[in-house]
């Protein structure tokens, strides 16, 4: 079956072993991925995020799973964005960090965070014995521009925000974070900090990733309103 990035253009895509959904127990799952060898680019890749694929290092993918249409791809529509009171309160609370855009390469401070994010958040997954080459085969990009956004107390690195910088929009690729300052609601500040930073830029979107409704661990993108999902081919608003 053929796929087109653009009319006439074939796009070559590859179906993944069907295999245990990391989201919904007792669910299987596949994707399909764009072939590593299609020469990518953040143009490209802006258009295939449009189509509600997302990318896992430099492999571009999407669920394609034969009895499930769980996976929802979301984004915020930043022009019209709400602060709701919950956000603000996440804003007021986290006034004494300073925030700053950093190149994305791995170092050993980022890498002893992430490997504690996990160990807290995805304890017996397949995440769950990082070793250094999976940070980066994982988080980084020989193809894109990417940031990673780092957010400090003092000098002491708190949480860190992957995010890929496209033609028209941003992309949230990951966030990890110190489980021990959970209080601070970190997650959704990244997303907060990730808002402001497209409206400055004068960008349209901020993609997140992928909404399942049954998953507890994606609650938190309800609370960004209003919010656009890719459902039936076509972007809607789901979140008003």
């Amino acid at each position: 079956m053929n796929h087109y990035a653009h009319p006439g253009d074939p796009l070559p895509l590859l179906l993944s072993p069907i295999h245990p959904c990391g989201y919904l127990p007792a669910q299987n799952s596949a994707s399909l991925f764009v072939d590593p060898t299609w020469p990518m680019d953040p143009l490209q890749y802006g258009w295939l995020l449009e189509k509600g694929f997302r990318r896992s290092g430099s492999h571009v993918y999407r669920p394609y799973c034969a009895h499930c249409i769980e996976c929802v791809p979301v984004r915020i529509p930043v022009k019209r964005f709400t602060l709701q009171r919950s956000l603000r309160r996440v804003l007021e609370k986290n006034t004494d960090l300073i925030v700053s855009c950093r190149p994305a390469f791995y170092n050993d401070e980022r890498f002893e965070l992430y490997c504690r994010y996990l160990e807290a958040r995805h304890a017996d997954g397949p995440m769950d014995t990082p070793e250094p080459k999976d940070f980066s085969d994982f988080l980084l990009c020989n193809w894109g521009h990417t940031q990673f956004v780092e957010f400090r107390q003092d000098r002491r690195l708190l949480a860190v925000a992957v995010v890929d910088v496209l033609p028209n929009a941003l992309s949230a690729v990951y966030t990890f974070f110190d489980p021990e300052a959970r209080q601070r609601s970190l997650g959704s500040l990244a997303v907060l900090w990730q808002v402001q930073h497209t409206i400055a830029r004068k960008l349209s979107w901020l993609y997140l990733g992928y909404w399942i409704k049954n998953c507890r661990k994606m609650t938190y993108k309800s609370r960004f309103h209003p919010m656009e999902g890719y459902v039936r081919q076509e972007w809607k608003t789901i979140f008003s």
